[in-house]
């Protein structure tokens, strides 16, 4: 009696599975975005967000006291950047609904067309900025190399294509080689007055994100050809600004301020040196997809 108990729910499972392995080829997409309904039913009033210590989590867990979101419902479903980017290419094929969180320079926005939704009561800042920060005494230490940190400046239309070329399976160290030889100009005046390195060591900390990759692999890359031991060093955010601030490593060109990184910045005060800021007009935000046309403000996601 037992054993028929038991191979009657064997059947019965394999049937689940099999009915699951159907729909599943069948290929039943979610419902694409319809302006005429609210939102918030349409994506189960949460917001697709990477991983939960990033800085734009946390000004995403502002944004939604500042608009009253969390009394309509909305959350923030912290995941990872590459699983959010890839839940929002899924949607953006199918025209779905979806709302991420989403920061400038990426090279998101020049695969995709979104958009930044306003935010008037400023819960991710007034803007960002790219920075490049140094240990205290590094500029006496290495003036060569503290001279190229002064000179290095672009701008989002420069990176993200070269953020993409990576992302979309390009060597980084090849991607970095092509820019350097297409953009003559601008390397010449990020190296002008920059002396041979003669060996010199430099070591350059960053974060894992793409940006933070492309921009380090370039300034590691322009540094060697002079002459110097530059290398790269990949650490957590917070370990990389305690690193600088004991001189454990000599600096970072890819510290977003002054929002992102600003209790590090405040943690740290006078234990570095803000060289520059070498990228403008960075952004952080909640971003959707433009084919979304009635959704504009972060007040939308509530009103819409």
């Amino acid at each position: 009696m037992k054993k028929k108990k038991i191979l009657r729910y064997l059947k019965l499972a394999a049937a689940t599975l099999g009915l699951a392995v159907i729909v599943s080829a069948c290929g039943v997409q979610p419902p694409k975005y319809d302006s005429n309904k609210k939102l918030g039913p349409q994506i189960n009033y949460t917001i697709t967000g990477i991983e939960a210590g990033a800085g734009v989590t946390d000004s995403t867990e502002t944004a939604l006291d500042k608009y009253k979101l969390k009394k309509a419902n909305w959350q923030i479903m912290p995941s990872s950047t590459a699983a959010m980017v890839s839940t929002l290419d899924k949607a953006i094929k199918n025209k779905e609904p979806i709302v991420v969180t989403g920061w400038q320079p990426h090279w998101m926005f020049t695969k995709y067309s979104l958009k930044f939704l306003k935010d008037p009561k400023h819960a991710y800042g007034n803007g960002e900025s790219m920075d490049t920060i140094t240990r205290k005494g590094f500029a006496k230490d290495n003036p060569g190399v503290n001279r190229f940190f002064k000179n290095f400046h672009w701008s989002i239309k420069m990176s993200n294509p070269l953020m993409l070329k990576i992302n979309n399976g390009m060597d980084k160290q090849k991607a970095v080689d092509e820019f350097i030889k297409t953009h003559p100009k601008q390397v010449k005046q990020w190296l002008n007055g920059v002396p041979k390195g003669k060996g010199q060591k430099v070591k350059i900390g960053y974060t894992p994100y793409d940006y933070e990759i492309a921009a380090t692999t370039l300034v590691t890359t322009l540094l060697k050809q002079k002459g110097y031991d530059a290398s790269m060093q990949q650490l957590d955010v917070g370990i990389m600004w305690s690193a600088i601030s004991t001189g454990k490593l000599d600096a970072s060109v890819t510290v977003e301020l002054p929002v992102t990184h600003k209790l590090y910045a405040k943690k740290y005060k006078g234990d570095y040196v803000n060289v520059r800021e070498n990228l403008e007009n960075a952004t952080t935000g909640l971003t959707v997809p433009t084919y979304m046309k009635d959704i504009n403000t972060i007040s939308d996601l509530k009103n819409k």
